[in-house]
């Protein structure tokens, strides 16, 4: 069976020299006999792994020394708790940035930790833009200062990075993590979910500066100590062991393709066919300010939602798939990340016009 063009938000496309290279180590990793899920994580083969992972994950990004690499699990999810519970440092307030769903989420979640300070929102346009920085109001006294660069269900991407002086910046780059260079040092806090660039579902990626370690507040769970987990190499308990192996196998099929800066060339070629087919289309639209559009997640629109279904139904025919919305929105939505290659934007393109011209 031919491999179909996969436009889910995640779980997501993977490089397919990655499965198949997983595939052909599956029963015997390099000559040692196993497999990567049955190593023990305090095995020198799978040590090995986890730490040439962290070091081609520092190189892609660029990671001062100062920071530290943690592979976690719970997802971008559970960051949303351990955040505040590591980086309120004493203070009573935290200031976040309203973009979307994924903020709103870790809006709620702070909530139980501190109060929050809604700096900035873009919730009077539905979410269809990303905050000027000269509009924020940002706290007198913020433990930190929260936002997510790139919303996965709305689309909106933030194109620059915010300055917030001596106050640590957090971020949720999880649906963008390693599309583009970062300059790491402007950063307190990064969190990433894998499932989207970066690996398999069951990973998240965290990047923390070093003087934030230590500060958890009392009755935190040793798991969620962000210091614990630094201070143990991630290993304070098992780790997400394949996960780790195959984001591993990701970094470096990166680096192969010309790194980051050769993936942001990719997205930005990919989300200019589509946009520049969208922006002209009668039948489709996307509702996102143009400066503000994600490379990521392009949400869109038909004219007549009656056409959801068979719009739908034919795209899976031409092996285009997961292209139905989040619930929470509806419409559609492709993403295209890493992964996905320019000939399935270039097919989503061609078939998309085909739609039209036979129900506009």
């Amino acid at each position: 069976m031919a491999r179909v063009f996969n436009f889910s938000a995640g779980p997501a496309v993977l490089p397919e020299e990655v499965l198949k290279q997983a595939a052909a180590e599956m029963l015997d990793w390099q000559g040692c006999g196993m497999s990567v899920l049955e190593m023990s994580h305090r095995g020198k083969q799978f040590i090995s792994i986890a730490e040439q992972a962290e070091a081609d994950l520092r190189e892609l990004l660029g990671v001062p020394p100062s920071y530290k690499v943690l592979f976690l699990q719970g997802g971008a999810t559970l960051q949303f708790g351990m955040v505040p519970m590591n980086l309120l440092r004493g203070k009573k307030s935290a200031d976040y940035i309203n973009t979307g769903e994924w903020s709103k989420k870790a809006i709620k979640e702070a909530k139980q930790f501190c109060e929050v300070n809604i700096a900035a929102s873009s919730e009077d346009a539905h979410f269809t833009y990303a905050p000027e920085q000269q509009k924020w109001r940002l706290g007198r006294d913020a433990a930190y200062v929260h936002y997510t660069s790139n919303e996965t269900i709305g689309g909106v991407e933030f194109q620059w990075t915010p300055d917030t002086g001596d106050v640590p910046l957090v971020c949720d780059m999880s649906s963008h993590f390693l599309s583009r260079p970062v300059d790491v040092s402007k950063y307190g806090l990064i969190y990433a979910g894998a499932q989207k660039n970066a690996g398999p579902a069951g990973l998240t990626h965290v990047i923390v500066r070093e003087d934030l370690l230590g500060g958890a507040q009392r009755g935190t769970p040793s798991l969620l100590d962000y210091k614990v987990q630094a201070d143990a190499g991630s290993m304070s308990n098992t780790p997400p062991t394949f996960a780790i192996y195959i984001a591993g196998l990701v970094f470096q099929w990166v680096k192969r393709q010309g790194g980051v800066q050769d993936m942001q060339r990719r997205a930005i070629e990919r989300s200019s066919l589509l946009y520049g087919f969208l922006d002209q289309s009668p039948l489709f639209r996307n509702p996102v300010r143009k400066e503000d559009r994600s490379r990521m997640n392009v949400p869109f629109t038909l004219a007549d939602d009656r056409l959801d279904e068979p719009f739908l139904k034919g795209a899976k025919e031409r092996g285009l798939v997961e292209l139905k919305g989040h619930r929470s929105v509806g419409g559609m939505r492709a993403s295209m990340y890493n992964a996905m290659p320019v000939e399935g934007v270039r097919r989503l393109v061609d078939y998309l016009r085909e739609f039209e011209q036979k129900h506009a």
